[in-house]
């Protein structure tokens, strides 16, 4: 999806109202067929921020205009591993991405960027750049497991967003036994709808169902927090919403 922007609407959601929204979507919309038998699959990112904490500060102050860098993996795998730059302008999103192999993942985060100085792939050498001129590193590694549905009428993807959590003690890809902590309470996940060209009928009037109002919820900020430990979160304490609820 290199050079689209998209819409993006998101909104925090519990259990009950994804039930709701899921009966009513079902009869129109699919599961999509990346998401196998189970439904569902295990995503795990990791973002990247520079010398400025720039990603975190524009996106904790609302800038309208902004970009994140991260390494996406599915399931810990390194089956399929990805750079990707998400842009985003107002209530619209771009998302880049370039293919990168282990070996190469693993010389990023050793440090090591001249790989990417002459790569074929103009995004690994904006990265590149990035990291050279603007001291870009990892920051936080943000886990979540995703269910999705689409709809070929207006491009649309609509994806559950559950357990996000929080990478502790390290930037370890593809490792299943890193550290993590949740984020958000166990009844609580983030509903994202993606659409291109419009927003079907049948999808505006089930997301009417939903008592909360769009957010700009950020997986990225929430999980940065709860890693940094600015809060003493505990299993029995969240950050309050409404920091994430704009």
């Amino acid at each position: 999806m290199n050079g689209t922007f998209r819409h993006e609407q998101k909104y925090f959601i519990n259990m009950q109202d994804a039930a709701l929204l899921r009966a009513r979507l079902l009869p129109v919309i699919k599961k999509d067929e990346h998401a196998g038998e189970k439904g569902e699959y295990w995503i795990r990112s990791l973002y990247f921020d520079d010398c400025r904490s720039s990603a975190y500060e524009e996106k904790d102050m609302g800038i309208m205009s902004r970009k994140k860098y991260r390494i996406r993996v599915y399931e810990c795998s390194d089956k399929i591993i990805r750079l990707e730059r998400k842009n985003k302008v107002g209530p619209y999103i771009n998302k880049q991405s370039a293919p990168l192999t282990r070996d190469e993942t693993e010389k990023i985060l050793a440090g090591d960027y001249e790989f990417m100085r002459d790569s074929g792939h103009q995004l690994l050498r904006e990265f590149y750049f990035e990291c050279i001129s603007n001291i870009m590193r990892p920051r936080v590694i943000v886990d979540y497991d995703r269910e999705p549905f689409v709809l070929t009428e207006g491009d649309v993807r609509i994806t559950f967003d559950k357990h996000i959590r929080a990478g502790l003690g390290g930037f370890e890809l593809f490792d299943r036994e890193l550290p993590t902590i949740e984020t958000l309470p166990v009844n609580i996940m983030v509903l994202e709808v993606k659409f291109t060209e419009f927003l079907p009928e049948i999808v505006k009037r089930a997301l009417r169902c939903l008592p909360n109002e769009m957010t700009a919820a950020s997986k990225f900020v929430l999980c940065c927090d709860v890693a940094q430990g600015v809060h003493g979160l505990d299993s029995a304490s969240y950050l309050p919403l409404n920091k994430y609820l704009r």
